[in-house]
């Protein structure tokens, strides 16, 4: 072996020594290191936590640079403080929500340095009360305990001002709220402790399916308030409806609905949204396939996103994708 075939294996392997390193320290071939990127989404078992993990796998699998990590929380408003906060730089909240962070109102005093990267489906407000009990309207509801939502949630959001567009907020006819997670507020409204139980979600809600198969439900019509939230609120709330046959129902009922939106800190670097909406429009059907039945993702219905601006990666990808 001649003296230069010694030098050249001595350097390949110092080379081969070197790039062993690299990689158990998150670097290959020159390459910059795995972005790590923590995502509020909500209580174990919801929806979200289902949409965050799945979008953790999907990223995984995808061979990005990047990492997902979903942290449980109560969910939309209790997100957007996290995001706010600088305590997450992604997360899931709904429409409503992310409004009134934006704009300052309501839950937050002063508006959150929030973004939207995309509308990615549409919660459905349910309104549950027994189907043997006394309860066939809103109005009913009146001095009646409601389970309303956990506190920090969406659902504590939209119940609470359907309740108030009723005149059940406030005053002698006020509805007694409970502020309740779905799995307890399920176990409430089967024990007896609650007359109703507010819920939003995707359709089908596992948990309801399953308290529908357990206790007879009606679903109390709630579409007639979508005038009067717009009207205070704007078209962040719409006009939809439950359809026949989910959870049983014998005709379809009309309700309201409230999109949900993947944010993140303005501080997120663009190739990084750039690189995260790749995967979320390549894996869509499998995000959604455990938070909703049917729902499409659709560059012009990510892209509406209300008050909430779109941050300035989410912009570049949608114009480099779709013009």
């Amino acid at each position: 072996m001649t003296s230069v075939e010694v030098s050249r294996r001595r350097v390949m392997g110092a080379g081969l020594h070197a790039c062993a390193v690299a990689l158990a320290a998150g670097c290959s071939g020159g390459s910059a290191p795995v972005r790590r990127l923590r995502l509020a989404t909500g209580p174990e078992g919801g929806p979200y936590n289902a949409f965050g993990k799945a979008l953790a796998q999907a990223v995984a699998a995808s061979g990005r640079r990047l990492e997902i990590v979903p942290v449980s929380t109560a969910a939309s408003v209790n997100n957007l403080r996290k995001l706010d906060d600088g305590s997450v730089e992604l997360a899931l909240a709904m429409a409503d929500a992310a409004e009134d962070a934006v704009l300052g109102r309501e839950s937050f005093t002063r508006p959150a340095a929030v973004t939207a990267l995309a509308r990615v489906y549409v919660n459905y407000t349910h309104l549950l009360v027994p189907a043997a009990g006394p309860v066939k309207s809103v109005d009913q509801l009146a001095g009646r305990p409601v389970a309303a939502g956990a506190a920090g949630s969406g659902v504590q959001v939209v119940a609470g001002r359907v309740l108030q567009a009723a005149g059940l907020s406030g005053g002698p006819s006020a509805a007694d709220e409970r502020q309740l997670g779905l799995a307890e507020s399920a176990r409430a409204l089967r024990e007896g402790a609650v007359d109703a139980l507010f819920w939003s979600g995707g359709v089908p809600t596992t948990a309801v399916s399953e308290l529908a198969r357990e206790l007879p439900l009606r679903f109390l019509p709630l579409d007639g308030y979508v005038g009067p939230l717009r009207q205070r609120y704007g078209p962040v709330y719409t006009e939809v409806t439950l359809p026949a046959a989910v959870y049983g129902l014998t005709e379809p009922v009309g309700t309201i609905g409230v999109g949900n939106y993947l944010l993140a800190r303005d501080d997120v670097p663009h190739s990084a949204v750039r690189e995260l909406l790749q995967v979320v429009f390549d894996r869509w059907r499998d995000l959604l396939r455990e938070v909703t039945a049917g729902a499409r993702l659709e560059p012009r219905f990510a892209i509406s996103t209300g008050q909430v601006p779109l941050h300035p990666g989410a912009v570049a990808h949608y114009r480099s994708v779709y013009g």
